[in-house]
């Protein structure tokens, strides 16, 4: 059984000066390939340097909601320059973020439909962060993203009724560790119409360690099993059958040839 681990963060401080041991015991338990993903200037150039130096590891490269009120034209003349190179595999993790609203509102749709616009240009898929802006984040996709021929939701907790408007706009969904959570019913709920063919593994660590390991305070890939075989369980299937549909599935979403998982 191998897996690929859609959204980490591996060059945020709590993984960043650990990242060969992390991604050694990261294949000693399954998950063999990694996107790391960017969420500002910095962040995207440090993605794709660690991204060069493992043959399994991506990056994607965006600006987060919550830095959006500093996008500017550089900003997006070098998302554009980095969407070029051979190992970026997405656009984001970009978006809505009306939880905390770091920044301006309009700022973060502004930054959102432009970020759209770069991943229709070099023909990548889009990874949204979506946090209480549903209706929002699908509004500007409708005006914005009509180009854009794949878009995944990001850590989705949102519910089935939710769940089905993105199926039904032909968008993917990926699944944290949340899904493990005692509180989470609604999230279950959620991954339970998923098909397979849209359904997509995510730690976002170094957050959210699932169960039974949440008392591990930085998450990582290797705990990424324990939400593979929660999700397999959900879907009545065996393990094995499970992770080799939703790996297919990432590669397809992806472009993915030369991951060996």
């Amino acid at each position: 059984m191998k897996l690929i681990d859609t959204h980490c963060h591996f060059t945020f401080d709590e993984l960043a000066g650990d990242v060969e041991q992390v991604i050694a015991r990261s294949q000693q338990a399954g998950v063999t390939a990694w996107i790391t993903v960017g969420t500002d200037s910095e962040q995207n150039r440090k993605a794709l340097e660690l991204a060069g130096k493992f043959e399994n590891m991506y990056a994607a490269v965006g600006i987060h909601p919550h830095d959006a009120k500093d996008v500017t034209a550089d900003t997006i003349d070098q998302l554009k320059e980095l969407a070029q190179n051979e190992k970026v595999v997405a656009i984001g993790e970009t978006g809505l973020d009306f939880h905390y609203n770091l920044s301006p509102q309009q700022d973060q749709k502004r930054a959102f439909a432009q970020q759209l616009r770069i991943a229709a240009e070099f023909n990548l898929p889009v990874i949204i962060h979506c946090r209480e802006a549903f209706n929002e984040t699908m509004d500007v996709l409708g005006q914005h993203g009509s180009a854009v021929k794949k878009v995944v939701f990001h850590c989705f907790g949102g519910s089935a009724q939710q769940a089905k408007l993105v199926l039904d706009k032909g968008f993917y969904i990926s699944f944290t560790g949340v899904v493990t959570f005692k509180n989470a019913e609604r999230t279950r709920q959620a991954a339970s119409i998923v098909p397979l063919d849209r359904l997509m593994l995510e730690t976002d660590c170094p957050y959210m360690s699932p169960e039974p390991m949440r008392k591990q305070k930085i998450n990582e890939p290797a705990l990424m099993i324990h939400t593979a075989r929660f999700l397999a369980e959900l879907k009545a299937m065996n393990l094995s059958d499970f992770a080799k549909a939703v790996t297919a599935t990432t590669r397809a979403f992806f472009n993915l040839p030369q991951v060996r998982a």
